[in-house]
């Protein structure tokens, strides 16, 4: 009798909801309760469908679910800059809380869309996202304004632009930027100046600085550089407050990443912080806290803010026509080794 021949084993099945209710011993409508997170479910049922689930590797089938909730799970998070070390926290309080509500993140780069002349927040549309997060204060706000009106949205980390319902979750900068200069201003500095940012959170910044050195009496020794937020700008307005004849004790900067320019600007100018100049920045990124910068700085809660911006999203959502909230988490100043009362 010839040798039966070896025939490849069939591949098994995956299983499905029919056979996860089997094996749990329950209705197939009361799988899909579980799977949906239903509180009618009772403990003892559920405990039994998720270990009916845990021991056949069933795994639900997303694309389906999306189809029949008419919801995908995902939310579109579309960041300024990526390259914005202050969005790394905010991004881990926001995700950690979408995260737990079942959600998923896509993310975009704003920054690098805007170069190959892509408009994410279209893109997310296309891909009916639940709901969009625009992080950072974006160049054209009207991409957001014509999506807002069909998609839940939120801003995070900025102020604007305030539209009828949309969210917003950012620091109070004002009140960071009055802090950062009552600081410097109670040390004993009385030539403090300010390198700028852009944008309503410059405009809100430079308005706290101005705002407490009037209130100390030192409206006459106001002076603001401008710069564009980053390394080189910070370096380039710290060069020119520096260069001149009548030059500053103390410099509170846009944001933490300036304030680094302003430390490497002052180091080749001969000057040696805190002895000679100090130095304040803003938001208290990871940069802050590298030993061998270790800046004195102002902490906008940046994890406070993503999980608040996603408390908003989830509430959205759930109620697309409600009035647009404004939260604003308290800044908290962090000193640490570059200021110092004047010499």
């Amino acid at each position: 009798m010839p040798d039966a021949v070896d025939r490849p084993a069939e591949p098994s099945r995956p299983p499905t909801i029919r056979s996860v209710a089997e094996r749990a011993g329950v209705s197939k409508s009361l799988v899909s309760l579980v799977l949906r997170g239903s509180p009618q479910v009772r403990p003892e049922k559920r405990r039994a469908v998720l270990r009916a689930m845990k021991e056949l590797g069933y795994r639900p089938n997303v694309a389906a679910r999306s189809l029949s909730e008419r919801r995908t799970r995902t939310v579109g998070v579309l960041l300024n800059d990526l390259r914005n070390p202050w969005f790394v926290e905010l991004l881990d309080g926001l995700t950690t809380m979408l995260r737990a509500n079942g959600l998923h993140v896509l993310l975009g780069d704003g920054y690098l869309s805007r170069r190959i002349g892509e408009d994410l927040t279209r893109t997310f549309v296309d891909l009916r996202v639940d709901g969009i997060v625009a992080v950072g204060t974006l160049p054209d706000p009207s991409a957001l304004a014509e999506v807002a009106d069909r998609t839940p949205t939120v801003v995070a980390g900025a102020r604007e632009p305030a539209l009828p319902r949309v969210d917003i979750a950012a620091g109070d900068d004002g009140l960071g930027a009055r802090t950062a200069t009552e600081h410097l201003i109670d040390l004993g500095h009385r030539s403090v100046a300010h390198i700028g940012g852009r944008g309503l959170a410059g405009e809100l910044r430079r308005g706290g600085y101005e705002e407490a050195m009037r209130a100390h009496g030192l409206a006459d020794a106001v002076r603001v550089e401008p710069s564009d937020g980053t390394e080189e700008g910070g370096y380039r307005a710290a060069v020119r407050l520096l260069g001149g004849r009548e030059r500053p004790t103390a410099i509170f900067a846009y944001n933490d990443i300036a304030c680094v320019g302003a430390l490497t600007a002052a180091a080749e100018l001969g000057f040696e912080v805190p002895r000679d100049l100090s130095l304040v920045g803003h938001d208290n990124t990871y940069l802050a806290r590298l030993r061998h910068l270790w800046l004195t700085t102002v902490d906008n809660a940046g994890y406070d803010v993503g999980h608040q911006a996603a408390r908003s999203l989830l509430e959205r959502i759930a109620d697309p026509g409600r009035p647009a909230e404004v939260h604003l988490s308290t800044p908290v100043l962090e000193v640490r080794g570059t200021t110092a009362p004047p010499r």
